[in-house]
């Protein structure tokens, strides 16, 4: 098949090439066809001679093992990554929404963690809500994969963490992450739990400003237990609840969630 040469010193290959490239969307090979005849005097050529070019310049990239090829999509032609390249790309999409974890999500992750493989009723159990939407984004962010299935009732999907979830927290394996029990030692640590109550006390005068659906009057204190039962709270309700935040010192034992909500 002769490669038809331009007066520029272009050949009919790279033009089609350069069209489809250049194309926002699949383009056709009558468009192709229609683009150049249309433009160029000395040459006239079908649309059969168009697939026979794409079919050339695919061989030219798997001969050099370029990781793309020139694929039909909707009746035209487009450039698209080879399969075995999606991996890299997930990475690449992702990169930014792994720094974007939400606290439910940054959760059930560490569930994950330390429990794998654990199946999704286990998850569940541990949480108190159905954790089902976390998982499918922790699975979109590669950051947890199936493992198989359970012996349980109905088999339940098996999850752990990825070889993405080592990268991205720096780990060598998952015998890296820290035990329960530096875990422990640092959330005792004074400076931490001060840190943590002024970071819980932020964003619940955030989510009250943003929502207007709290009351919030004078400073505000929680145990971890009150903190943990209104986590869950939120977590169910996927929204802050109605409450009103008493001060310390007008009450000094932690108040009944559904009590605050009834006043």
């Amino acid at each position: 098949m002769q490669d038809y040469e331009f007066i520029d010193g272009s050949r009919l290959s790279s033009v089609i090439e350069a069209l489809i490239f250049a194309s926002d969307e699949p383009i056709s090979a009558a468009k192709i066809r229609e683009i150049i005849v249309d433009n160029e005097q000395n040459i006239e050529f079908d649309e059969a001679t168009v697939d026979d070019f794409v079919q050339l310049l695919n061989e030219r990239y798997e001969s050099k093992g370029i990781s793309f090829r020139i694929e039909r999509v909707g009746g035209g032609y487009t450039f698209l990554t080879q399969k075995k390249y999606h991996y890299w790309l997930s990475i690449f999409q992702h990169e930014n929404a792994y720094r974007k974890l939400s606290q439910s999500a940054v959760e059930t992750l560490a569930i994950v963690a330390y429990r794998q493989p654990i199946t999704k009723p286990e998850v569940d159990q541990i949480r108190g809500v159905d954790s089902g939407y976390i998982l499918r984004q922790l699975m979109e962010k590669a950051l947890i994969e199936v493992a198989g299935r359970g012996d349980g009732p109905g088999k339940p999907l098996l999850y752990k963490t990825s070889r993405h979830f080592l990268r991205h927290f720096g780990l060598n394996s998952v015998q890296d992450l820290p035990k329960p029990r530096e875990i422990e030692e640092i959330l005792k640590d004074d400076d931490m739990a001060e840190h943590r109550q002024l970071l819980m006390s932020r964003q619940l005068m955030l989510e009250a400003e943003e929502e207007d659906r709290v009351e919030l009057k004078g400073d505000i204190y929680q145990d971890s237990e009150e903190t943990n039962d209104q986590t869950e709270l939120m977590d169910e309700a996927e929204k802050p609840q109605d409450s009103e935040i008493l001060d310390d010192s007008e009450s000094t034992e932690a108040e009944d969630p559904s009590a605050r909500e009834e006043e």
